[in-house]
């Protein structure tokens, strides 16, 4: 009797529901103009040693967020990938009168974390905290950057970690589509060398490690920033005590790659893989040439963003992949331009063909006024966002200084971008993307992909090489 008089309930509830008219939609409110942006007010200075300093006053929170950025990393290895990051790894386990424990410890003490990043451009050295702690945190960072101990009880858990880091890369399909992407593309060069070999990287000693630090760590290369509420006199009387007597070191290094052009198929084989890793590839305007934000702006719209072309085309429309994407990765003196997905084998030419496409097809129209003027909405925003917070200002700043651009470049990015003419988005398509010069990686079932990229006539003579990693 209750479940009656309850579905009896629940049908007079529905059924005026379910007699009322849709509402009408309405239309999608105007895309605003995007807000300027103008570093915030800052000091950079020079110590007498060479190593730079800029603080930048910022926000209204009582915390403050510091990066050491050390020129010393992946580029300074030579022909011993992963060795920058073993002694980055090491770092964290000691430094001045500390263990890895007390590090820790010590930076919860002041209200944050320490951490320790190693890449191409070079090892980072970040710390975050309240601001009162601003001065021992600066001394903090000058303990890991310039007194780090190597405890030797720990090399051989860390290359542990290391080694099934390794074995995880190495079962990936998108590091191997990297790697081989990698060879190919810059041969011996450090660029080039993305993972050891698993002999290789178990052959590294500590004394190695040590030599690595030893050569390439100085005041010369390094470069403080500093950003949140803090004590300008405290912190720069900090700074002095911690690194005024650092030793200068050697001057950064410059080592340009020669990246070897296409185009080129490059296959690696995984019998049997429901999927394919996918990597097309095309050398792109180097950072802040005159071909450098058309194309950010452009590639935003071909598959740059969630709402781009290629995402509509092969994610919405067709299913054929979930995160297809694309994206500009810039070092100095090197800049490339990727799409990347992850396919089901069986449309794994399909999905390359709209791909191939979406190119030509903005190569050939320049998009609607609409449709551009979103693009170049949503970059400047997206910009905007991801200078929004201390950490992430820093992390503009660093890489303006890396890639050797000039002071006002990001005052100059909001506008420069909302200047990119409709036009602009197909010549900065078709001069950076010609269609005779890419590399194309497939990682996935040979088997089943090759007779699928034979039927493309993008790769028609196109050489084709199968390859393998460590």
């Amino acid at each position: 009797m209750r479940r009656s008089i309850l579905l009896a309930g629940l049908a007079l509830i529905a059924a005026p529901l379910a007699a009322q008219t849709p509402p009408l939609a309405l239309p999608a409110p105007p895309i605003g103009a995007p807000k300027p942006f103008m570093v915030p007010a800052s000091e950079t200075y020079t110590l007498p040693n060479g190593m730079g300093v800029t603080l930048i006053p910022y926000g209204n929170a009582p915390k403050v967020t510091m990066v050491l950025q050390v020129y010393a990393g992946n580029l300074e290895e030579g022909r011993d990938p992963w060795l920058a990051d073993l002694a980055g790894s090491m770092m964290k386990e000691g430094a001045g009168s500390r263990d890895s424990a007390a590090l820790a410890t010590a930076a919860a003490g002041m209200g944050g974390n320490l951490g320790v990043r190693v890449g191409y451009t070079g090892t980072s050295i970040s710390m975050s905290g309240l601001s009162e702690f601003a001065p021992q945190a600066v001394a903090l960072i000058g303990d890991v950057a310039r007194r780090p101990t190597f405890p030797a009880g720990e090399f051989d858990r860390v290359k542990a970690n290391s080694a099934r880091s390794l074995t995880q890369s190495l079962a990936q399909p998108g590091m191997l589509a990297d790697y081989a992407l990698a060879r190919a593309t810059y041969g011996d060069h450090p660029y080039g060398r993305i993972l050891p070999t698993p002999a290789q990287l178990n052959g590294y000693t500590l004394d190695q490690v040590k030599r690595f630090y030893a050569t390439n760590f100085g005041a010369q290369r390094a470069r403080l920033y500093v950003a949140g509420r803090f004590d300008p006199a405290q912190v720069k009387a900090a700074v002095q005590q911690a690194f005024g007597d650092w030793q200068k070191g050697p001057a950064r290094l410059s080592l340009v790659p020669t990246a070897a052009a296409g185009p080129r198929v490059l296959l690696v084989d995984r019998p049997d893989a429901p999927q394919s890793t996918i990597r097309l590839d095309w050398a792109s305007p180097l950072a802040g040439s005159d071909g450098d934000i058309p194309l950010r702006v452009a590639n935003a719209l071909l598959g740059g963003s969630f709402s781009s072309r290629i995402t509509r085309n092969i994610r919405e429309d067709k299913g054929y992949t979930y995160s297809p994407g694309s994206g500009i990765a810039q070092r100095p003196g090197d800049a490339r331009w990727t799409f990347d997905a992850d396919v089901t084998t069986a449309v794994t030419g399909a999905s390359l063909k709209e791909v191939f496409h979406e190119i030509r097809t903005l190569q050939s129209t320049p998009p609607s006024a609409e449709e551009a003027g979103g693009m170049r909405s949503y970059n400047a925003g997206l910009f905007v966002l991801r200078s929004s917070d201390s950490a992430s200002l820093i992390g503009q700043l660093a890489t303006r200084d890396a890639l050797g651009l000039p002071a006002d470049w990001l005052d100059r990015y909001v506008p420069a971008t909302m200047a990119v003419s409709d036009a602009q988005f197909s010549s900065a398509i078709r001069q950076s993307l010609p269609l005779d010069k890419f590399t194309l990686v497939v990682v996935g079932d040979l088997v089943k992909v090759k007779p699928q990229l034979g039927a493309l006539p993008e790769l028609k003579g196109v050489p084709v090489q199968t390859v393998t990693v460590p």
